[in-house]
């Protein structure tokens, strides 16, 4: 029984070596002013997207009918937690970032295919987790009500004949996680909830909350939805389909180049002095170093089981290490802090 202790307390320590916490918090992510937010119409319904933290965040603008961001992801640091309607959505509730934080990112998922967070277009991550709030607009529209949304909680019209403040009115975030397009996991988080039996539990989310992604497994992209209680039933949803991230967190985890002929592990990522590569089936496969314009800077041939490969004096950025075996090729991206 001590053995298979120790053999778990080493298990966890190695893994505690490996892994790293990456976050994104948007704070570094260029506004050209204070009470501002990413705009982008350079092009039409194409991913226009951002980058941070080793993550893709995709961002949708379409410009028919004068132009509108149409879904995805836009980082911002309005602090309005104030105003009421649609000239207010990019604004959080809680009037700042995680933590006081100067920008956070607005969501949302809008119509059609859910715009995803590529959390493997440059290193292999797994989720850990994130904070959420919802968006001025969202919440004052459950609050107060706003156009054709509805109050939280008001009996009238369609509701009538209800007391005041009971119907169990939600607004749910689903967050799921894909891997090759494939919905795997999913956890739920209601942004308000009046489900309760005693309604002084009712609630709608004004500041932040940690919402855990622990269980994921390996996934390399995740999505999110939003469902309501309120709804059209021509137009769908009433409740604006606006919430707010920050601090979204991930740990490394060694990479795995996506091949059919070589299984490979490599770390750390990301990458200091050396980066390991460990293989128990090296069959005179070479590994090439690359910078991202593909110019050749180290050529190796393992001669053990793990490879060895020192990247101190390369400047910090993103580099491939490319498979050669049998004239085929294969490559896989780690990030050089």
């Amino acid at each position: 029984m001590r053995k298979t202790l120790l053999f778990l307390v080493a298990l966890i320590v190695a893994f505690q070596m490996q892994a790293q916490q990456i976050v994104a918090t948007f704070d570094t992510l260029y506004l050209s002013k204070t009470d501002t937010f990413y705009l982008n119409k350079s092009a039409s319904m194409i991913d226009l997207g951002f980058n941070d933290g080793y993550m893709h965040f995709p961002y949708y603008y379409d410009t028919s009918y004068g132009g509108f961001w149409s879904k995805g992801f836009a980082y911002s640091n309005m602090k309005d937690s104030v105003t009421s309607g649609f000239g207010n959505m990019y604004s959080a509730k809680a009037g700042s970032g995680y933590g006081g934080s100067a920008q956070y990112v607005v969501c949302e998922p809008g119509y059609g295919a859910t715009p995803k967070i590529d959390i493997s277009r440059y290193v292999s991550l797994k989720p850990f987790g994130f904070y959420v709030t919802n968006s001025t607009y969202a919440y004052n529209a459950m609050r107060s009500g706003y156009f054709g949304a509805r109050k939280f909680g008001d009996t009238t019209g369609t509701h009538s004949g209800l007391p005041q403040g009971s119907y169990p009115d939600w607004f749910l975030l689903t967050i799921t996680g894909y891997a090759n397009g494939q919905a795997k996991d999913t956890v739920q988080y209601y942004l308000a909830d009046y489900r309760f039996a005693n309604n002084a539990q009712d609630y709608i989310i004004r500041d932040w909350q940690w919402v855990s992604l622990s269980k994921f497994t390996l996934v390399d992209s995740i999505g999110f939805s939003l469902s309501s209680s309120d709804n059209d039933p021509m137009y769908g949803m009433n409740t604006p389909g606006f919430f707010c991230i920050d601090n979204f967190t991930c740990l490394t985890i060694m990479g795995v180049p996506k091949t059919n002929n070589i299984t490979a592990k490599i770390y750390p990522i990301p990458a200091t002095d050396v980066i390991h590569i460990s293989c128990q089936e090296w069959q005179s496969t070479t590994v090439s170093l690359l910078d991202m314009s593909g110019r050749i800077l180290g050529q190796f041939e393992a001669m053990h089981d793990v490879l060895t490969i020192p990247v101190a004096d390369l400047p910090s950025g993103t580099y491939v290490l490319q498979f050669n075996r049998d004239n085929a090729k294969q490559s896989v991206q780690f990030i050089k802090q």
